[in-house]
């Protein structure tokens, strides 16, 4: 085996390792730890269960082909079988999104004062929650399976297309109105979610910087060696954020590429699933860091709300 692919392989082996243990961490985390704390599922808990799944579901789909085919095995997928794969690549994909972005939403609407523009939703949206990633997950999921069917009764048609390797399965290419059509239905919702979720954070930023103003004066009388909560809640922010927008502009940047301009080479694959991985690995972590941003929200949340 050429050195690049055994550097590729124990890349997208320490992907998996570190993302499942991540996402396992969270789950343990959030999840049992709190249940045995009030045994009772919370709207941010709920959110984070899927965002677990969604995320397992992008590391396990992508790392585990590509680092068996880094190793030297390829094409062990039929055609049926990749369709399927690619198919949990892009539901899972979406649904990331979808549930960070949802994530963020949800805690802007939480921490927001009384005499916000999101008062009237504070008390509905608990309530909102399930339905929202229950919509989500039908939609992508019947979305996803519009192309599937569609490339099967081409396959069966004397008219094909060329196909498209990706190492670990070969698959039937689409013509260009499909994929102008498939770019259109998959990168502009991710858009709309990058724009929603930038502009959620940022107004808890503009919260958190104007609460801080607020309570100036009592952080000067009591010295502390530690930052502020407001600071180190709008760091977690910046961070989390500035990962999202970084990994996922770069991913669907080269999915554009891949499907629209080119028929995919190795190693565009390669980086094209390293970068997609990185979100779903390293976001258990920064959700997980000490006082992180969803416990600091929450306490901040009560401090909003007494204040006003």
């Amino acid at each position: 085996m050429a050195s690049w692919n055994v550097a590729i392989g124990l890349m997208f082996l320490s992907q998996v390792a570190v993302g499942i243990l991540g996402n396992f961490s969270l789950f343990y985390y959030y999840l049992v730890l709190s249940c045995f704390k009030v045994c009772t599922l919370k709207s941010t808990d709920m959110i984070l269960k899927h965002l677990i799944i969604a995320n397992s579901l992008v590391i396990l789909s992508k790392g585990i082909p590509q680092t068996i085919t880094a190793f030297g095995l390829k094409h062990f997928f039929n055609d049926l079988g990749c369709k399927f794969i690619l198919y949990i690549q892009r539901v899972g994909r979406s649904m990331s999104i979808a549930i960070t972005c949802l994530l963020s939403v949800f805690q802007n609407i939480t921490i927001s004062p009384m005499n916000s523009c999101w008062k009237d939703l504070k008390g509905r949206a608990p309530k909102y929650i399930g339905f929202s990633i229950s919509l989500c997950w039908i939609l992508y999921m019947v979305v996803n399976s519009i192309f599937p069917l569609y490339m099967l009764s081409k396959w069966s048609s004397e008219n094909l297309t060329e196909k498209r390797d990706f190492r670990y399965c070969t698959s039937a290419g689409r013509d260009k109105i499909t994929n102008s059509l498939y770019a259109a239905l998959f990168v502009f919702p991710e858009v709309v979610f990058s724009v929603l979720m930038i502009w959620s954070s940022g107004s808890m930023v503009l919260l958190l910087y104007r609460h801080k103003q607020r309570v100036q004066h009592i952080h000067s009388i009591k010295v502390s060696p530690r930052t502020s909560p407001e600071s180190r809640a709008t760091k977690r922010i910046f961070v989390l954020v500035g990962t999202f927008v970084t990994f996922h502009t770069l991913s669907s940047l080269l999915n554009v590429h891949i499907g629209l301009f080119s028929i995919p080479t190795g190693w565009l694959v390669d980086t094209n699933d390293l970068i997609a991985v990185c979100f779903p690995t390293v976001s258990p972590f920064i959700l997980m860091s000490r006082e992180s941003t969803l416990t600091t929200l929450s306490r901040l949340c009560f401090i909003c709300i007494k204040n006003t």
